[in-house]
């Protein structure tokens, strides 16, 4: 109870304005550049300085949006040569201390990063500088090409001048790609439509998960199933043997678990067993990768700055995978699923293309109705960061844990974004929503939904938010001719302690989906009592077991719904073989 009320008193103290951090009136200032030795060239990208005074690891991996973050700045750089040096004083803008003059005083660790950029003259006719995933899934602090330093030890003194110098004089390597297994195969497929809009060539991948007996059973043709989520390094949760019995169990905070390493390798063989049962239908599952110049993901619909994502997938990378490994190629059955971002991505695809898939199962999705944009209306709102009162000030929650207890608010971490980079540029999660759903500005980036200091709305750019990605609004604006194409296909679960509060859309996308009777929807949506992010729709195991197990949980419902549905004529046989 102490800590909690400690909590709470600090709490209170920073929104009230009394900032508790000190005040240094020291000189400090910290000149970073990068040598030669790991480019020639000059660069463009965002600078980032680096403090931690948690030794264990470098700053670089310490960065996040929880209680237990380290220090970040960061600026815009533009051709920045080698030797040159930028200087961090404290007009430049950081988290979660916003100037460098009110780091306490101690002992830390300095790093420096930079977050190259790529020059991309758009088909809108906007150039616009921005990050290229290099296969790491759009991870500032991983990404190959990216320039670091070394961290060293620094000591900030009370009332004392401090002047360092930081070189940055490693680069991060390029990363392996997956190779080839008997079950597991990748590809990658040039998309005309996306390289046309960035104007340059840009791929879309995917990894495939092959039936049992697909090199037996020539003949056969397979449903496919399109697991849709954040940059899939490769196909996971499927191993072909068992724990290893010596691997030392690790303790998952989380879930709160001891050995979940182990439990998930037990998980993944256990998969591979199911999956050559005799009874289990013999289909494909993708797991696809799209990151974005924006993210690690685009959400896999078309978007202003983002270009035709959900045009490539759908009518690019999809038949390409179908024709390669023989899948039947028809919209009855293509089956999505996904949490969280995918569980978005499962819907809005499903809403977008009606007639190309068969059925979404959604969990835990991203916000379904943006009147619970998490804790934020952005059409009646004037604020993001603070709710409305004339005489207190309180800010907006923006993670919680299953009793409630908050870890950051909104403002923490769209400040957190603003540092790792301007213009929606950040890669993070309130960045790649913006990326998404926004009008594309006159400089070519995505106009803000509100001011990332301030937090004041838009309500301007909120309604082409309504219009375009709304999902329950387009829903209920389009039902009259969306209704019996999406007849059966919806399928929605969430806990209802949800970490980034998705339950209070779902429940705003329930009374939607239950007032429908022309036609009625026919589908689902449940909740998980007292679950947490990303609750899937299991009402009997944990959530830490349920979320490693999407691959079979909706496979009874899949195939209830190709029966109900498949057309006169469909192939139900050459892929149910033993």
């Amino acid at each position: 109870m102490v800590k909690y009320l400690s909590f709470f008193l600090c709490f209170v103290s920073l929104c009230s304005g009394c900032n508790s951090s000190f005040d240094n009136t020291s000189d400090l200032t910290i000149k970073v550049s990068f040598s030669d030795t790991v480019g020639k060239n000059a660069l463009d990208g965002r600078l980032l300085l680096l403090l931690s005074d948690d030794f264990g690891d470098e700053p670089r991996f310490q960065i996040n949006d929880g209680l237990n973050t380290q220090l970040v700045f960061g600026m815009n750089v533009d051709n920045l040569k080698p030797g040159e040096s930028k200087t961090f004083n404290s007009e430049i803008f950081g988290y979660p201390y916003p100037k460098l003059s009110e780091i306490p005083p101690g002992e830390y660790n300095v790093q420096a990063l930079l977050h190259v950029y790529e020059t991309f003259n758009l088909s809108t006719g906007q150039t616009v500088k921005l990050p290229m995933d290099n296969g790491e899934g759009q991870k500032w602090n991983r990404s190959p090409g990216n320039l670091y330093s070394e961290p060293f030890k620094i000591t900030i003194s009370e009332n004392g001048s401090l002047n360092i110098n930081v070189t940055m004089d490693k680069i991060i390597p390029p990363i392996k790609e997956p190779a080839d297994t008997e079950w597991i195969k990748h590809i990658k497929v040039k998309s005309e439509k996306l390289s046309k809009f960035w104007g340059k060539d840009i791929y879309l991948g995917a990894h495939v998960l092959l039936p049992k007996g697909f090199d037996e059973h020539p003949e056969a043709k397979y449903p496919l199933m399109i697991f849709h989520g954040h940059f899939p390094s490769d196909f996971g949760g499927f191993r072909t043997t068992s724990p290893d019995p010596n691997m030392k169990p690790e303790y998952s905070e989380r879930f709160g678990v001891e050995g979940y390493n182990i439990v998930q390798e037990q998980e993944a063989y256990d998969f591979y067993k199911r999956w050559n049962e005799p009874d289990f239908p013999r289909m494909l599952i993708v797991e696809i990768q799209h990151p974005t110049p924006y993210y690690d993901d685009s959400y896999a619909v078309n978007s202003a700055s983002q270009g035709p994502y959900g045009d490539a997938i759908t009518y690019e990378l999809i038949p390409e995978i179908e024709k390669q490994f023989r899948g039947l190629g028809e919209g009855w059955s293509r089956f999505l699923y996904g949490g969280s971002t995918g569980g978005w991505e499962a819907l809005a695809v499903q809403v977008k293309y009606p007639d190309e898939y068969n059925g979404c199962f959604a969990a835990c999705p991203d916000p379904i109705d943006f009147r619970a944009y998490c804790l934020t209306n952005i059409y009646e709102d004037k604020n993001a960061y603070y709710y409305d009162s004339d005489h207190k000030t309180l800010e907006v929650p923006s993670h919680r844990n299953y009793l409630g207890q908050i870890q950051s608010t909104l403002r923490q971490g769209n400040h957190l974004e603003l540092v790792l980079g301007d213009k929606s540029r950040s890669g993070q999660q309130w960045d790649i929503w913006e990326a998404t759903y926004s009008p594309q500005g006159e400089d070519g980036y995505p106009v803000r939904i509100w001011d990332k200091k301030t937090g004041e709305i838009d309500h301007n750019v909120a309604e082409y938010w309504k219009e375009n990605y709304d999902l329950r609004y387009i829903l209920e604006r389009d039902w009259d001719k969306l209704g019996d194409n999406l007849e059966g296909k919806i399928h929605i679960y969430c806990g209802d302690m949800d970490n980034y509060y998705l339950n209070n859309a779902v429940y705003l996308m329930e009374d939607f989906l239950e007032s429908t009777t022309d036609p009625y929807y026919e589908g689902e949506v449940l909740y998980g009592d007292r679950a947490e992010h990303c609750w899937n729709g299991d009402p009997e195991l944990p959530n830490h077991i349920t979320r490693m197990r999407y691959n079979t949980m909706y496979v009874p419902k899949i195939m209830k719904r190709i029966a109900e549905s498949a057309p006169k004529g469909a192939d139900l046989t050459s892929w149910l073989y033993e």
